[in-house]
């Protein structure tokens, strides 16, 4: 039987699954086998009207006076994150972000194993970094392949991040989460997700410069 692919659902409503999933695992640690919207709302920092919506959206309805079931919804929004089967994910920059990435448990834990690091660094190279081999960026197509890498994460400086885009993108990947400074261009067919620590940074700082006043 083909998989079904998971409900189109908004953006926003996306962004907010993996904060729903976090919280229904704390739960689920504690042994509480149900949940309602506002409690779930509250663990996670959003309104319980969004949870509702955002569930709906996913075919959920809360039993009144019960709400919903911890173990089924955690089963389910994983399902529709991708979380069904292991997507293995290769990183491109084995420098001190790439190394740190590595090492992040989180990713395993949800269904993203690492399964290589590259970089085209002769120092780094061959070199073992959290149990992988660091490979040369020119046998990432074959690692693409071996391994069905689905996922990439760029980790080099701004200046190369790219390259390793264009490299990746040759070699089969149609998921980038970009951690280098700056934009990458990919094909419409190819997602990006970028995260920018240093602006980030520069929101809170606003943020702690309005609370001083």
């Amino acid at each position: 039987m083909t998989p079904q692919p998971p409900p189109a659902v908004s953006a926003a409503t996306v962004s907010r699954l993996p904060v729903y999933l976090r919280g229904l695992a704390d739960l689920a640690a504690s042994d509480q086998n149900t949940v309602s919207s506002q409690q779930l709302a509250t663990m996670v920092g959003v309104k319980a009207t969004n949870v509702r919506k955002d569930l709906s959206s996913l075919g959920f309805s809360g039993t009144r006076g019960v709400g919903y079931q911890v173990t089924t919804l955690m089963q389910q929004i994983g399902l529709v994150l991708g979380d069904g089967q292991p997507t293995p994910v290769v990183i491109v920059g084995a420098g001190n972000l790439g190394r740190a990435l590595s090492r992040y448990d989180g990713f395993n834990n949800g269904g993203f194993p690492i399964a290589a690091l590259v970089d085209v660094d002769p120092k780094v190279i061959g070199k073992k970094i959290s149990g992988l081999k660091v490979k040369p960026l020119n046998k990432l197509t074959q690692i693409v392949t071996q391994h069905q890498c689905t996922v990439g994460i760029i980790a080099t400086p701004a200046a190369a991040a790219q390259e390793a885009a264009d490299q990746l993108v040759k070699a089969g990947v149609r998921s980038l989460l970009n951690f280098a400074p700056g934009v990458v261009t990919v094909p419409n067919t190819v997602t990006v997700r970028k995260v920018d620590l240093a602006t980030e940074l520069h929101i809170l700082g606003y943020h702690q410069q309005r609370q001083n006043k």
